[in-house]
């Protein structure tokens, strides 16, 4: 499969009049695979140039940072790139490390790093990933200057560029040979940044004095040099399970649908850690970008909405030079325990659609002291208070739960059983639905007012949203709210598909419900 995937990146050239084959950035880049022509060198090519032509623009001369992942297509795809940004004269820094992979918070974190000491001369970056997605896949997203991912207003100009690039026979692109943009790249210690800043964000002392063992499997990933230089520079016992770099990522257990996908929130993607848990007293595993979180106690592998509830709980209780007007942000299909426990801390909650892109601006700015998603994404500020990365780091997540272990001696588990006496046990779940184009039609005339129901699953109607409640942006689709339940639906942008989301406090049956009807009040008003 690798080697048809490879030729295909290079020889194969995509339908400019084919949809599925141009440019289309989506809420984490643009993505697809060589064998369906939807990624390809082309397109890579195209968008390198693409976004030099962004930054000239948007007047940014200082470095562009430029990372990959582990999958098969990301290293052709980076050199690619590289080719692209050396020949348009910018200053490339590259990861120094021998396996010159990059994961996404260190590059987050780099460009942030660099800005702030050189507001003058902005940075950049480019990530080569296709996050957790099967091997066969590639991907690329744009980090500009606030270091979070890019926004609708620069993906947007970008998708348009790079699509009239391939649409003119990559007319205008300018290349070198991969040998002198090798040379030319200044190799950059990106771990050693990381690492020597962590203490900023994660109390590394309290772990290593609590002498807690943990393990981590990076599944494969671009986590792996900064987990390798953990055990070897802090002290802390952490043992990694799995140093394999392997583009088939053969060495993974197969997912829910029988396809390897590297997904640290499934159970299915993490069965080897959890097959050695009793090992350690936490373990984690990290998402090829490693810009996910998986946590892993006697339990089991936990929750994401239900870590999201801890480490916000634990963090309003232990960042003493947290300002009180902070708000934390999270999306509007995470768990309402978020609400409950912003709400006993009274503290603002900050709600939006799904991305952590719209999180950038409150953790860049620093009024947004955490903001997460319920797919296992989540940053926070640092301990004092300043921004940290603005795009997902599942490495500092993954020690943020050894912090909270070592520091009040309960597992996250454990900790998340104190949260539900409080304030309450939900029962959550995500099921997907057929969606025809009709129906997906639908999803974009849909208001408030097209809930004409006064009931949800026995409860009163008290909330129906179309655009999220923090920032007043569309959600893409719709969420109606009662007393003790919820739900949510929105098309996927990939698959003919929509996803309800649905939560109860009231247990398995009432959450059964919610689903139940909100099917069929989807399948009147759709």
């Amino acid at each position: 499969m690798l080697s048809a995937l490879l030729q295909a990146y290079f020889q194969q050239t995509p339908d400019v009049a084919n949809p599925q084959q141009q440019v289309s950035f989506g809420t984490s880049g643009h993505r697809g695979s060589s064998l369906k022509t939807s990624f390809n060198e082309q397109h890579v090519l195209a968008i390198a140039q693409a976004v030099a032509d962004y930054r000239k623009q948007q007047g940014y001369t200082g470095p562009l940072h430029l990372g990959r992942d582990t999958h098969a297509l990301s290293e052709q795809a980076w050199n690619s790139a590289l080719s692209v940004l050396i020949a348009n004269d910018i200053d490339v820094r590259i990861d120094a490390g021998a396996l010159a992979i990059t994961a996404t918070p260190v590059i987050s974190h780099a460009i942030l790093a660099h800005n702030a000491a050189n507001p003058e001369q902005l940075s950049d970056g480019l990530v080569i990933t296709p996050s957790h997605n099967p091997p066969e896949d590639g991907g690329i997203k744009y980090n500009p200057a606030h270091g979070g991912p890019a926004g609708a207003d620069a993906t947007d100009w970008i998708q348009a560029k790079a699509n009239a690039y391939l649409a003119a026979g990559l007319e205008g692109v300018k290349r070198v040979a991969l040998e002198a943009a090798v040379a030319s790249a200044e190799k950059f210690d990106y771990t050693g940044l990381y690492l020597g800043d962590l203490e900023q964000v994660v109390d590394l002392d309290a772990i290593r004095n609590a002498g807690i063992k943990l393990g981590v499997d990076p599944l494969g990933g671009a986590g792996l040099p900064v987990w390798q230089a953990l055990t070897e520079n802090t002290g802390i016992e952490i043992e990694v399970v799995n140093d394999a770099i392997d583009a088939s990522f053969a060495f993974m257990p197969p997912d829910h649908d029988g396809k390897i996908r590297m997904d640290c929130s499934s159970p299915f993607a993490m069965e080897n850690l959890l097959a050695i848990k009793d090992r350690f007293q936490l373990a984690f595993g990290n998402d090829p970008d490693a810009d996910r979180h998986g946590i892993v106690d006697h339990k089991g592998l936990m929750s994401p909405n239900h870590f999201l509830a801890v480490c916000i709980d634990y963090l309003l209780s232990h960042r003493p030079q947290w300002a009180e007007n902070l708000k934390i942000g999270k999306t509007l299909v995470s768990s309402s325990m978020i609400d409950r426990v912003v709400a006993g801390h009274q503290r603002d909650l900050y709600e939006t659609p799904v991305g952590l892109k719209w999180f950038v601006d409150g953790l860049k700015q620093g009024w947004l002291a955490f903001g997460g998603e319920e797919s296992a994404g989540a940053t926070l500020l640092t301990r004092d208070g300043r921004p940290w990365s603005t795009d997902k780091d599942g490495i500092a997540l993954c020690l943020l739960a050894a912090e909270i272990m070592a520091v009040t001696g309960k597992s996250p588990s454990e900790y998340y059983l104190g949260l539900t006496e409080k304030y309450g046990s939900p029962a959550y779940r995500r099921v997907d639905t057929p969606l025809t184009p009709e129906q997906k039609a639908g999803f974009k005339n849909l208001t408030a007012g097209s809930i004409t129901s006064a009931q949800l699953a026995g409860e009163k109607i008290e909330q129906v949203y179309v655009k999220a409640p923090g920032n007043q942006a569309s959600i893409g689709g719709i969420k109606v709210v009662t007393e003790n339940g919820w739900f949510a639906a929105r098309p996927s942008g990939t698959e003919p598909l929509y996803k309800i989301y649905a939560e109860s406090f009231k247990g398995e049956q009432h959450l059964n419900e919610l689903i139940d009807e909100a099917r069929a009040l989807l399948g009147r008003v759709l």
